[in-house]
């Protein structure tokens, strides 16, 4: 098969998958309350580690996970992840303790580490370079869809059919996913470079995993106690560590050196931003729209359909503007901050409509800026890294999407209530989102520049 048949049917197979693996980061924040008052009884740090075990193995595995399927076959390593991701809801949907329940988050959040840069890197080699933004903004689109459509069932789910409904109903869905890649979607060439690098996984997994426990557990245990400061010491060295082993290592996992380029740089940095700000929004949104609006779980789900809008009517128009980043990126990434300082202002008071306006502006921030973002980073590497670009641009967002939950729960924290918190915390992380969004935009080369560089050759790979 040609590399850029990127057929409808594997397109749309490939792009559920994403949407599954995407909406189980959002779903279990709407079932928070059902999951407190069950049999289960966890504790609040129970309840934490519940929704934040599959964020902080998701994100810590995927640069590896990327690799895996570079060396491996991308098809098989997105097999391997579907029975990853069944076999975690089932063991959370049988849990008998908290215990049980973490652990089938965290396998799932192992499993969507595979399906996530498997998938990116199956449509960028299927679609060729004529399509490949096409396919980014296909799979981009089913990001921003999965995000709502885990609050839309998670919602659903806590208000009518009980929190173990979610996780059993993710197990035929998962089979028939497997099922429609097997059929749809070819092989793709592997690539016969390096190894995996056992090692240099293990360093990059632990120092992810330590720095992202620091920052998904600093507002609650306190940014200046002993377990936070030794989390983010640990995380520092592990990946301090890492580089000096790659730098050395004619095998690593990959080079240091490619943030060397700016434009990878700026779209790591850009994707990390969009997600802080994106997750910022999701925190308090749920909150807000329950604790103040008075709106039941599901209503919630409902009432923040909005954020579909931009996600997906914009990215179609933004791959067309894809080899031109610098604007794109740079109005997308505005409109989110411009759409949280809007949203910033919202009280008990505020009309539905005008508060749905604002996460229209901050979802076509995202669908604007996206598809860009993500084909910068993949383009940035070469061909046989595709898996490997596609984790460290799916790291970036979810790096970026704990960050949010941090800064906005810390704010959120030193306020006596949300109504008196709920603004500032938007406002801080709308005033870090357009720093961060200058930093991006400077980062960016000329369109000229960009299209000068000269492309990468490589010879055939073999499929396998």
């Amino acid at each position: 098969m040609p590399p850029h048949a990127l057929k409808r049917s594997t397109a749309l197979a490939l792009c559920a998958c994403v949407l599954v693996a995407q909406s189980m980061v959002a779903a279990i924040n709407l079932l928070i309350p059902q999951l407190a008052a069950s049999a289960l009884h966890p504790a609040h740090s129970e309840i934490l580690w519940t929704v934040d075990a599959y964020v902080i193995v998701f994100a810590g595995l995927l640069i590896p996970a990327g690799a895996l399927g570079d060396r491996y076959g991308r098809k098989g390593a997105l097999l391997a992840g579907l029975g990853l991701f069944a076999a975690g809801a089932a063991a959370s949907a049988l849990a008998q303790d908290p215990a049980l329940l973490i652990t089938g988050r965290a396998v799932s959040g192992a499993g969507a580490a595979l399906i996530m840069p498997a998938t990116m890197s199956l449509m960028l080699h299927l679609a060729g370079p004529a399509g490949r933004a096409q396919a980014m903004a296909s799979w981009t689109l089913a990001i921003g869809l999965g995000g709502a459509a885990g609050n839309l069932g998670g919602g659903l789910a806590g208000q009518y059919l009980g929190w173990r409904a979610l996780f059993v109903l993710m197990v035929p869905v998962a089979a028939l996913l497997a099922a429609a890649v097997a059929l749809t979607t070819p092989r793709t060439a592997r690539s016969p470079h390096g190894s995996l690098d056992p090692l240099g996984a293990g360093l990059v997994t632990a120092g992810l995993v330590a720095l992202l426990f620091g920052i998904i557990e600093g507002p609650d245990r306190g940014w200046a106690s002993p377990a936070i400061l030794t989390s983010f010491a640990a995380g520092a060295l592990l990946l301090a560590t890492f580089t000096r082993y790659a730098l050395r290592s004619p095998a690593a996992l990959f080079d240091p050196r490619v943030f060397a380029a700016p434009r990878l740089r700026a779209s790591v940095l850009g994707m990390a931003t969009a997600f802080f700000g994106l997750f910022a929004l999701f925190y308090v949104n749920s909150q807000y729209l329950q604790d103040l609006k008075g709106y039941g779980a599901a209503r919630t789900g409902v009432a923040i359909l909005p954020l579909i809008a931009g996600m997906t009517l914009v990215p179609k128009f933004a791959a067309r503007r894809a080899w031109r980043p610098r604007p794109v990126v740079g109005a997308g990434l505005a409109l989110i901050g411009l759409g949280l300082l809007g949203t910033s202002t919202a009280d008990a008071g505020t009309p539905y409509a005008l508060y749905a306006c604002w996460m229209v502006v901050i979802s076509a921030g995202a669908g604007l800026s996206m598809p860009a973002l993500t084909l910068g980073v993949v383009t940035s590497l070469p061909p046989h890294q595709g898996g490997l670009g596609s984790g460290l641009g799916t790291s970036a967002r979810e790096v970026g999407a704990a960050l949010g939950v941090a800064v906005a729960g810390t704010v959120l924290a030193a306020h006596p209530d949300l109504a008196h918190g709920m603004g500032p915390a938007l406002r801080t992380v709308a005033v870090l989102v357009l720093a961060a969004t200058a930093a991006v935009v400077a980062g960016y080369r000329t369109p000229r520049a960009v299209a000068a560089e000269p492309a990468v050759r490589r010879p055939k790979e073999p499929v396998g």
